[in-house]
Order: C-alpha cells, then sequence, then structure tokens
C-alpha cells in the first residue's frame, strides 16, 4: 500500500524560483507531471531528480494458496 493520496508539491522561494516534488507517485507515472506543471507554469525544467518513490511499486495483494486435508 502507498504512503498516502498522490500529490504535488510546488514550493516557490523568495527570490522566485520555483520547484515541484511529487509524492505518494509510485514509479514512472511521476514523470507525466512535468509537462503539466511546465505548462502550468509557462516555464520549462532545468533540473529534475527521481525521488524515492519512482523506485516504489505498489504492493501486490497477498494471495496464499494451501491444501487442506478433508476429515
Amino acid at each position: 500500500m502507498t504512503g498516502g493520496r498522490p500529490r504535488v508539491v510546488v514550493t516557490v522561494s523568495s527570490e522566485g524560483v520555483v520547484s515541484a516534488e511529487t509524492r505518494d507517485i509510485l514509479g514512472e507515472r511521476c514523470l507525466d507531471y512535468v509537462s503539466v506543471l511546465e505548462d502550468l507554469l509557462a516555464a520549462r525544467a532545468v533540473d529534475s531528480a527521481y525521488t524515492a518513490d519512482y523506485a516504489r511499486t505498489a504492493e501486490p495483494l497477498r494471495q496464499e494458496v494451501r491444501d487442506v486435508e478433508r476429515a
């Protein structure tokens, strides 16, 4: 299970530098947000790095199969 609801955190410094970080968006899905943010901000990304969420994957449901002897 993921840590929480997928979100994008945008920060604007006092110098006007905009940075953004995706949270709880697993794997390459985070890359979909780069172009959306560029369009919204009328800007282009100049630097990027993967967060720990990039390497995380959704945990599959655990399924167990057992043989049961009849009485």
